[in-house]
């Protein structure tokens, strides 16, 4: 399927590949597992609660009939959970790619710690950093893909990434935008070193736009909004999208062989629209700033990812 003739509706078939999606018991991670789901693919959906996790896969099932649904129980905010859940993915077998979804979209008002770390920039950062070298050699022997969730607001504001943690200055949106901005950074940069040493995994970042529940179909325990909610986002319809429509750009980021490692992609009209490549943000794209990120991310973690295995595992 050429990028022109690409139907978000119509996916090519995924029999026999697997995914694995981190935040999907909710939002752009449930719609996403959802279209992956109904193209054949097998879908390990992750979260941090095993009611949650145990509610989408049953609302999967039904609304999916014969869908292959693993769980996994995974907080990227916690590292010992990461590194469980990938050994646990790991033994599973075949991973075709991996979708770092979750995240904290509302950061809390003060500034929290986890394992040391500044709470927002450990869940949307760290731990993805953390799953995605732990699993880079059943990735690289499927030749697979990683996908990184990016944010349309790293393009309206620009933060100076010198203290990645927050140690001065934090404000919840501030949290927000610069742990969006580092993603965006270190998964261009996980592309550049990918292809450096062999390894034939791509690294790609895709963003949703604006996408809001009050636009997007109602679904128990998934996506329950109120009233007000639907009111609200009936006003925002000419800017905003659903939650559905807005997976559509890190679904085809995941799958679509014609997208190469180190793109960027969103919906067309920036807030919404259907998936098109785009450019990241330009204070994203500075060798420097990738270069710094990454080392804060290994001695922030102690994590390295195993380049050289990696493409031995290829081969």
């Amino acid at each position: 399927m050429t990028r022109a003739g690409w139907d978000p509706r119509v996916l090519p078939d995924l029999s026999g590949r697997t995914y694995l999606v981190t935040g999907a018991t909710a939002g752009l991670g449930f719609f996403s597992s959802e279209q992956l789901a109904r193209a054949g693919a097998s879908v390990i959906v992750t979260g941090r609660s095993p009611n949650k996790l145990a509610l989408v896969r049953a609302t999967l099932a039904q609304r999916v009939p014969d869908a292959a649904i693993e769980t996994l129980l995974l907080d990227t905010s916690n590292l010992g959970s990461v590194r469980a859940a990938a050994a646990t993915a790991r033994a599973r077998g075949r991973l075709d790619g991996l979708l770092l979804n979750a995240g904290i979209i509302h950061p809390p008002k003060a500034r929290e710690e986890v394992d040391g770390n500044e709470r927002v920039f450990a869940t949307n950062v760290l731990g993805h950093f953390v799953l995605a070298g732990e699993l880079l050699q059943p990735l690289a022997a499927a030749s697979g893909r990683m996908v990184w969730l990016g944010s349309l607001s790293t393009s309206l504001w620009r933060y100076d990434l010198a203290d990645p943690q927050l140690t001065e200055g934090y404000s919840a949106w501030r949290a927000y935008v610069q742990s969006k901005m580092a993603t965006t950074a270190v998964g261009l940069e996980a592309d550049r070193r990918l292809r450096a040493a062999g390894v034939p995994v791509a690294s790609v970042v895709a963003h949703p736009g604006y996408a809001i529940s009050g636009r997007t179909r109602g679904i128990r325990g998934v996506n329950e909004p109120s009233r007000v909610s639907r009111f609200v986002g009936n006003l925002q319809a000419p800017i905003a999208q659903s939650k559905e429509d807005a997976a559509a750009s890190s679904v085809r980021a995941l799958v679509d062989p014609a997208i190469g490692g180190g793109e960027f992609w969103g919906p067309r009209f920036l807030v919404r629209g259907r998936p098109a490549s785009s450019a990241a943000a330009a204070g994203t794209r500075t060798a420097e700033l990738a270069e710094r990120l990454w080392r804060f991310c290994e001695d922030a973690t102690g994590v390295r990812w195993p380049f050289a295995k990696a493409a031995r595992a290829a081969s």
